[in-house]
C-alpha cells in the first residue's frame, strides 16, 4: 500500500524526480499573476495545480518520499500505519477573494440519503479522506453554502464555483488552507 500512495503522489503532481526543493521567496511571481482577472468578481476557472505555490509540489513529493522512507519497517495493519495528511498550508495568496470555479470531489462531513448539507470538503480525487490519505491542506478545499444542498453521488465529479479565501481550516476529516464560499454547484 506503500508504494501505491507514492505511485498516486506521482500521478498527482506529475512529479518524477524527488530532488532536494527550495522553499519559496518572496520575490517568486505565481504564473496566476499574469492571467487572474482584475475584477475578483469574475469567475476565473482554476485547476489543483494553481492552488500551489512555486516549488510546492516537488517539497510535497521530498515529504511524501521521507514519509514512505520512515514507514519501510512499519507493519502494516499496526497502530503505526495509518494515513496521514502530509503536505502544508502554504497557499497562493493571490488567489484570495476571487471567484473561482473548480472541478473535484465532495466529501461531506456527514452523509445520509436525504441529508441536507452546508459544508463539505473539495479534493482533487475520489475517495479522498475517505478511502485514501487526504491529499495535502493546500490540495484541499473547506465549501460551505448559506444554503443547504443534497450530494447524491459522491463517486461523481462536481463544479464547484465561489469566493475563494486563503484561510486554514482543520476538521476532523483533513485540514484545509482554502476555504470557498458557495454560489453555485454543478455535475461535472
Amino acid at each position: 500500500m506503500h508504494f501505491l500512495q507514492m505511485i498516486f503522489a506521482t500521478f498527482l503532481f506529475g512529479i518524477t524526480t524527488t530532488a532536494s526543493a527550495q522553499t519559496p521567496t518572496s520575490n517568486e511571481i505565481d504564473p496566476l499573476a499574469y492571467v487572474l482577472p482584475k475584477d475578483k468578481s469574475e469567475v476565473f476557472e482554476i485547476e489543483w495545480s494553481d492552488l500551489l505555490p512555486p516549488g510546492e509540489a516537488e517539497r510535497y513529493a521530498e515529504r511524501k518520499m521521507q514519509e514512505l522512507q520512515s514507514l519501510w519497517d512499519v507493519e502494516e495493519g499496526s497502530e503505526a500505519d495509518i494515513a496521514r495528511q502530509l503536505g502544508t498550508h502554504n497557499a497562493v495568496t493571490i488567489l484570495d477573494g476571487h471567484a473561482i470555479r473548480l472541478a473535484g470531489y465532495a466529501v461531506p462531513f456527514e452523509f445520509g440519503r436525504n441529508a441536507m448539507i452546508t459544508e463539505f470538503l473539495l479534493v482533487p480525487y475520489e475517495g479522498a479522506c475517505l478511502h485514501a490519505p487526504p491529499p495535502p491542506p493546500n490540495q484541499t478545499v473547506y465549501v460551505k453554502t448559506s444554503k443547504p444542498i443534497r450530494l447524491k453521488d459522491l463517486s461523481k465529479a462536481i463544479w464547484a464555483e465561489g469566493e475563494l479565501n486563503v484561510t486554514s481550516t482543520y476538521t476532523n476529516l483533513a485540514d484545509a488552507a482554502y476555504i470557498l464560499n458557495l454560489t453555485t454547484l454543478e455535475k461535472y
